[in-house]
């Protein structure tokens, strides 16, 4: 059933503002008396953890030229209240989805529209790119039209800041805030042509030279390690090899069905490295050549999945939480090497990661700062805390940064780091996933699982909704047995002993986020996605690793508690 107030709004985009096909595609919702229309038009797409992501389509739900072109009038308005006395200059690039190229073109005529200054990559970039070139052309934002690993019918738009790092408060809110004044009607769609500068090369070896710089680490062995890579049919194809190529790696295999960039993703059900079947035509690659590692980057290249061999030679592919803390556990020792921890480093992580990251911060004596779920909190800890070095860090979300060159996730530098890795490991007759037991050994095993549950449309928002209000006023004691020492409730930014009542303030900015801690070391944490529509429960235990021949088994416990858990939460 349509609403009276969606059709109303539906009716809006009937004037001669809007072009003859949109106009004609919303016609015929109304006609149609579609749900698709109640979709499209009950409320205006949001911005969220990573940008502002949804179906392309008409209507306000919808990512389309309009919606774009407002945020882009906005941004535009904004940045001249912001930068008063400053030639503006803005850089933007798109990845591989299907109108990524015409979106960053009306994007790139608003802003030029407005007398801003627009440096349009010629062709698709990865997002780390995007990051980096933020500030070595000097601009005060950056865009990037990506929908990262969303599925085809997605498209994005995610806004950078002049340090190169997502919008964050303030900035975030103002913007926003100045985007909903406007109506679709106030958007500036005639282009100054004279503004606009196309970049490619120049710009893409600053970037490669940045990232061999910061991703080397004069590893050994590398005429003997065998790399298959994967782009998913996206954006890393254009620079991932010759970053490694550069850094010595010259026995990379390139997964050909999957080399060309397609909106479409034919040979994957989804492009997210995080699920196993992405990665499966490369891990037949390398079970075909015998490679030591394989690399897959999201359409976006800015999550990085990787599978390495373990102790019986099967290839297998590794969590997000066990490449950021083995690649962090390397930076922290080449940084105690060369004696450069003193005590004014730190290293970073988010609420719903592993805990292991607070126990190698403690290790190796640096800081372990925490933020919010998404890689922009992360990036404005580097502008909170600029008389400390940030050495490294990343998210669970198969998201890594190394250094500060970079100001978001990047799988192109990351990736350089994992062959270092490996490849030194090797030369030296270790390996990879036996550098990681190590590390277990030492530190703790910590064994992490997420479960995602999809919710789809105004019912599902409303689902999800219900269900964080049922966590927080029947909050759970007792978890496989275990009670319940602390609830973290992000959104009144207050900790519950659940033991004496006690409450401390938590200094993070507020967030949709409930995280319980039990007496054996268990973490469970719920969060709303903010980029699909999605409930996540991400669930860490803890237990010992004696020695790396006991890993199976330990494992074993670890995954049949969680399971325990997730029956008894009633998720499964």
């Amino acid at each position: 059933m349509i609403s009276e107030e969606n059709l109303n709004n539906a009716k809006t985009w009937l004037t001669n503002f809007f072009d003859a096909d949109t106009r004609k595609e919303v016609q015929k919702l109304i006609d149609l008396n579609s749900e698709e229309l109640n979709e499209s038009f009950y409320k205006n797409l949001e911005f969220g953890t990573g940008g502002m992501r949804g179906t392309m389509g008409v209507g306000t739900n919808r990512i389309n030229k309009y919606t774009l072109g407002k945020n882009t009038q906005g941004l535009s308005n904004y940045l001249k209240k912001s930068f008063p006395n400053e030639e503006l200059k803005v850089v933007i690039a798109y990845d591989c989805r299907h109108n990524s190229d015409t979106l960053a073109k009306v994007v790139a005529d608003v802003f030029s529209a407005n007398g801003i200054k627009v440096y349009l990559f010629s062709e698709l970039r990865t997002t780390p790119e995007l990051s980096f070139s933020v500030r070595h052309l000097g601009c005060q934002c950056g865009i990037v039209l990506t929908a990262s690993h969303n599925p085809p019918e997605y498209n994005g738009y995610k806004v950078y800041w002049k340090d190169g790092g997502q919008i964050v408060p303030p900035e975030d809110h103002e913007i926003i805030k100045e985007i909903e004044s406007l109506s679709f009607e106030t958007i500036n769609f005639n282009a100054d042509e004279n503004k606009i500068e196309y970049i490619d090369k120049e710009v893409d070896e600053a970037f490669i030279n940045a990232s061999v710089e910061n991703g080397s680490f004069g590893a050994k062995g590398k005429d003997d390690f065998s790399i298959v890579f994967t782009s998913l049919h996206g954006t890393s194809i254009t620079v991932l090899p010759e970053v490694l190529k550069r850094a010595g790696y010259n026995n990379v295999h390139i997964v050909e069905e999957q080399r060309k960039p397609d909106g479409n993703f034919p040979t994957v059900k989804s492009p997210n490295p995080e699920e196993p079947e992405a990665l499966a035509m490369a891990m037949k690659k390398a079970d075909e050549l015998n490679a030591d590692m394989v690399i897959g980057t999201d359409p976006d290249s800015d999550r990085l999945g990787i599978a390495v061999r373990d102790n019986d030679g099967k290839m297998v592919l590794l969590n997000g939480n066990q490449t950021m803390v083995l690649m962090t556990r390397f930076l922290l020792d080449k940084w105690k090497k060369t004696n450069r921890i003193n005590g004014n480093q730190y290293i970073a992580s988010t609420i719903v990661s592993t805990p292991m990251m607070s126990a190698l911060a403690k290790g190796y004596q640096v800081d372990y700062k925490e933020a919010l779920t998404g890689f922009k909190w992360i990036a404005k800890m580097i502008k909170d805390f600029p008389m400390q070095e940030f050495i490294g860090g990343g998210e669970e979300s198969f998201g890594f940064m190394v250094g500060d060159f970079v100001r978001d996730k990047d799988a192109v530098t990351s990736s350089l780091l994992a062959c270092e890795i490996a490849a030194d490991a090797k030369a030296k007759g270790s390996s990879f996933y036996k550098d990681l037991l190590k590390c277990y050994e030492e530190f703790g095993l910590y064994r992490e699982k997420l479960i995602s549950l999809t919710k789809k449309g105004i019912s599902g928002a409303d689902e999800i909704k219900q269900m964080m209000i049922d966590l927080r006023e029947n909050p759970i004691k007792v978890i496989d047995g275990s009670k319940v020492l602390y609830v973290e409730d992000y959104l009144s930014s207050i900790r519950l002993n659940l033991l004496t009542g006690d409450k401390e303030e938590i200094e993070i900015p507020s967030s949709n986020v409930l995280i319980y801690y039990t007496e054996d070391g268990t973490k469970i944490a719920a969060r709303p996605s903010g980029t699909e529509p999605k409930i996540k429960f991400y669930f860490s235990t803890k237990g010992t690793l004696k020695n790396a021949t006991d890993y199976t088994a330990e494992v074993k416990k670890l995954d049949k508690k969680m399971d325990r858990i997730i029956k008894e939460l009633k998720l499964n």
